[in-house]
């Protein structure tokens, strides 16, 4: 597999996570360049990595992958938040409604849910020694628009964490083990069920449970506050869009609103069967 990591000059922790990659791994050289950086190459196996650095903030640079020859694309960030939490997270990208923040609107980019789950689940381990900080799978949100699976991984959620280089290293070392592990052994030793979660808050804390105690993978989440802007054709491309085959949705069953019914009705008129959160949790 070809495997881009994208980076931008615009972000502190995106270059805080870049140094990290090339200090603490033998990352060399290429011959490429893109927006006139150096890029960097590195093999993992039967993995090709390689490392770009972008000039502009990377959720605007749409249509990446017709510029860069890869399979998988991972973007390395900065998070925001407006209680300014110290947190580390990960998400599939696309816009449930309008692109306020890159990407097109209404429109998804590919997921993998077994290799985001993999890099959810080894970035929650390397990160149970930072005390005070938060582990999250994120909603899907934001762009850029980009046609082949990837996913971001971010590190939050102010200056002073973006610039930490242990939180740089904890990326940098969660993308690499995460490469290394990503083949169909650990899809089938697992035999994780692939799902799209619906419903609950942005962090999607149900849902992180339930990745971390049973064995179902989330490609996309829509939360509670972008239910509204759900339909058929937007779940149908979040179906088609998954790398792997859905096998159902989850309900945060309590997170679902005022909009129950109308997404019971609908995934039964799609022939999706559907999990209640709640339900999960207990067993």
């Amino acid at each position: 597999m070809d495997i881009a990591i994208i980076s931008s000059e615009k972000d502190l922790a995106s270059m805080n996570i870049r140094s990290s990659l090339l200090n603490n791994f033998d990352f060399r050289k290429s011959d490429e360049k893109f927006d006139n950086n150096e890029s960097y190459n590195l093999k993992i196996g039967d993995n090709s990595v390689k490392l770009y650095l972008l000039n502009n903030e990377m959720i605007y640079a749409d249509d990446i992958n017709k510029k860069i020859n890869a399979d998988f694309f991972v973007f390395i960030s900065r998070h925001v938040s407006k209680e300014n939490t110290p947190a580390f997270t990960a998400h599939s990208i696309g816009n449930w409604g309008n692109a306020e923040f890159g990407g097109k609107s209404n429109t998804l980019c590919p997921s993998s849910a077994v290799f985001l789950k993999r890099v959810f689940l080894e970035l929650a381990e390397k990160a149970k020694g930072k005390r005070g900080y938060e582990t999250a799978l994120e909603a899907t949100h934001h762009g850029p628009f980009i046609e082949k699976p990837a996913l971001f991984i971010e590190i939050g959620s102010a200056e002073k964490e973006w610039a930490d280089e242990s939180n740089g290293a904890i990326i940098a070392g969660t993308i690499i083990d995460s490469i290394k592990n990503n083949d169909k052994i650990a899809y089938s030793k697992n035999n994780d069920k692939i799902a799209i979660g619906l419903g609950g808050t942005h962090y999607c804390n149900n849902f992180v449970k339930i990745a971390q105690r049973k064995n179902i993978a989330f490609s996309y989440i829509c939360p509670k506050h972008s239910l509204a802007k759900l339909d058929k054709n937007l779940l149908g491309e979040a179906i088609r869009k998954t790398e792997e085959k859905v096998d159902f949705a989850v309900l945060d069953w309590k997170g679902l609103g005022q909009e129950k019914q109308r997404i019971i009705q609908m995934l039964d008129k799609i022939g999706l069967k559907y999990e209640r959160s709640d339900v999960l949790l207990k067993n």
